[in-house]
C-alpha cells in the first residue's frame, strides 16, 4: 500500500482516523448484564462527513498479517491466533468494532486532542501498527485482557499520518472485566471500566469525575414543592428526576446521559432480551445527519451520521448489527463457523441500502 493511499483515504474514518478537525464524530459505547449473568457490549459509530463505506469482515485463525506504518505496509507481521468477526472502514483491516472466538471484544472510539502516540521511527517497522489496526491485532491475538496488557509493550502504535487524529479502546471479556486503553505521552495506560459506558473525548478519568456534576439525578417523579401556602409547584410530566440530563451530542453529555440511561435500565432474564434493550438504549444516541455540519452544509447521501450500530453478546458469541440505511438486525452466530477453515472475507454490511417496509393487508 502507498503512502499517497493512506494520506488520501484516511479523512472518511470514523474513531481515530479522522483528518478534519472541523468534522466530528461521536461513537458512545454501553454495557449490561442479564440475569443468566451474561454480558453484552453495545455501541454506535458515527461520521457525518461522508459514506465509511463499512464491511462486516469474517478472519480466519493462522492468517498471516502484515500491518501498515505510515511508509507503507511493512509493519508488524503476526498470525492470527483466533479467529474473529468484526465491522471495518474504509479499508477491511481497519477494524473498528469486533469480538474473536473466545468472546473478548474490543472497539476504537475517536479521541481527538488528548491522545499522544509515539513518534513514527521506520526503523522499528518490524514492530509497528497503526492505530487503525490495533482492534484487529487485539481481536486475533489475545483471550484476556491481561494477555494484552503484557503484550502491548513489544510494539510500537502510531498515527496513521500527521494529520489524522488519535483514539482510545475499549476492550471486554465475556466476565465482564472491561478496560480503556489510552495511549498519552508515547505510553499506553489501561483504566479498569467498571460503569460500562465510553465515549470520546476528554479521557476516561475526567469523564468519570464529572458524573459527579450530575449527582442530583435520580429516575422516576419528582414530589410537589409547596412554595407558599397558595402555590406549589409539580412536575409538567413523567421523568422530572432526570430533568438537567444533557441532551446535546457532545462527548462529555453523552457519556452523562449513556451512563444514567444504562444505571436505570431493567434487567432482563437472558442475553437475546439484553441485546434488545441495548438497541433501544442507543437508540437515544442515533445522530441526525446535519448536527455536525453549518446550515446547506450537510451531505445528502448519509440518512443518519449515526452509520452503523453493534451489540455483541460476549456468551452466546453472537454479534449483532444494524445500520443508518437498513434498522433490521442481523447477527452472526460465531459458534456457526469453523476459524480453521473458513476464508478470509468482507462484505457489505446491507445488501441493498434500502428500508424493508412491512405493508399490513387490511379485511
Amino acid at each position: 500500500m502507498k503512502n499517497h493511499f493512506l494520506g488520501s483515504s484516511l479523512a472518511v474514518l470514523c474513531a481515530g482516523m479522522i483528518m478534519s478537525a472541523t468534522e466530528a464524530d461521536a461513537c458512545t459505547g454501553i454495557s449490561l448484564t442479564a440475569k443468566d449473568g451474561s454480558h453484552v457490549l453495545a455501541r454506535t459509530c458515527e461520521w457525518g462527513g461522508s459514506d465509511l463505506e463499512s464491511r462486516y469482515v469474517i478472519v480466519p485463525r493462522n492468517s498471516a498479517n502484515t500491518s501498515l506504518t505510515p511508509s507503507g505496509q511493512n509493519g508488524l507481521e503476526y498470525v492470527t491466533r483466533y479467529g474473529y468477526v468484526g465491522i471495518s472502514v474504509t479499508q477491511d483491516s481497519f477494524v473498528t468494532e469486533g469480538m474473536n472466538e473466545t468472546g473478548l471484544s474490543a472497539g476504537l472510539f475517536f479521541f481527538p486532542g488528548y491522545g499522544q502516540y509515539e513518534e513514527y521511527d521506520s526503523s522499528l517497522n518490524s514492530s509497528t501498527i497503526v492505530d487503525v489496526e490495533l482492534t484487529g491485532w487485539i481481536l486475533a491475538s489475545f483471550s484476556t485482557i491481561d494477555e494484552l496488557k503484557d503484550a502491548i509493550g513489544s510494539i510500537h502504535i502510531v498515527a496513521t499520518s500527521p494529520q489524522a487524529g488519535t483514539a482510545h479502546w475499549r476492550i471486554a471479556e465475556p466476565s465482564g472485566r472491561q478496560v480503556v486503553l489510552e495511549i498519552t505521552g508515547g505510553k499506553p495506560h489501561f483504566y479498569e471500566n467498571r460503569l460500562g459506558v465510553l465515549t470520546n473525548s476528554p479521557g476516561f478519568e475526567w469523564q468519570m469525575t464529572n458524573l459527579n456534576n450530575y449527582v442530583n439525578l435520580f429516575p422516576g417523579q419528582t414530589s410537589p414543592l409547596k412554595l407558599t401556602d397558595s402555590v406549589t409547584l409539580s412536575q409538567f410530566g413523567a421523568g422530572a428526576g432526570f430533568l438537567g440530563i444533557p441532551g446535546d451530542v457532545t462527548p462529555p453529555s453523552r457519556f452523562v446521559r449513556a451512563a444514567f440511561y444504562k444505571a436505570t435500565a431493567p434487567q432482563y432474564a437472558t442475553s437475546e432480551e439484553t441485546v434488545m434493550e441495548t438497541f433501544q438504549i442507543l437508540n437515544n444516541f442515533d445522530i441526525p445527519i446535519g448536527i455536525e455540519h453549518k446550515a446547506g452544509e450537510a451531505p445528502s447521501v448519509l440518512p443518519s451520521a449515526t452509520q452503523w450500530t453493534t451489540s455483541a453478546d460476549q456468551s452466546s458469541l453472537r454479534f449483532y448489527y444494524r445500520t443508518c440505511w437498513n434498522s433490521t438486525i442481523r447477527c452472526i452466530d460465531l459458534k456457526t463457523i469453523d476459524f480453521g477453515k473458513v476464508s478470509r472475507q468482507a462484505h457489505p454490511l446491507d445488501a441493498v441500502r434500502s428500508q424493508p417496509v412491512e405493508m399490513l393487508r387490511i379485511k
